[in-house]
């Protein structure tokens, strides 16, 4: 009788665990997914573009020098 309890529960154990396993799986490879996505989507900046290299302070105590 005991072998038989131990039987159903050893299955119902290895069910919850399977569905953990199934889940953080998922997850993972969503992730990776995810990352990848940021790795190839992502642009390269153009130094200067907007005139943020080589600014003239324009008032205040440094008026004129260049950043």
């Amino acid at each position: 009788m005991l072998g038989i309890v131990k039987k159903e529960l050893m299955s119902t154990r290895e069910k919850a665990n399977k569905g953990k396993v199934l889940n953080y799986v998922q997850e993972q490879w969503e992730n990776a997914k995810q990352m990848s996505m940021f790795k190839f989507l992502r642009k390269e900046v153009n130094i200067g573009d907007n005139g943020t290299q080589k600014y003239m302070v324009k008032k205040g105590k440094n008026k004129g020098k260049i950043l």
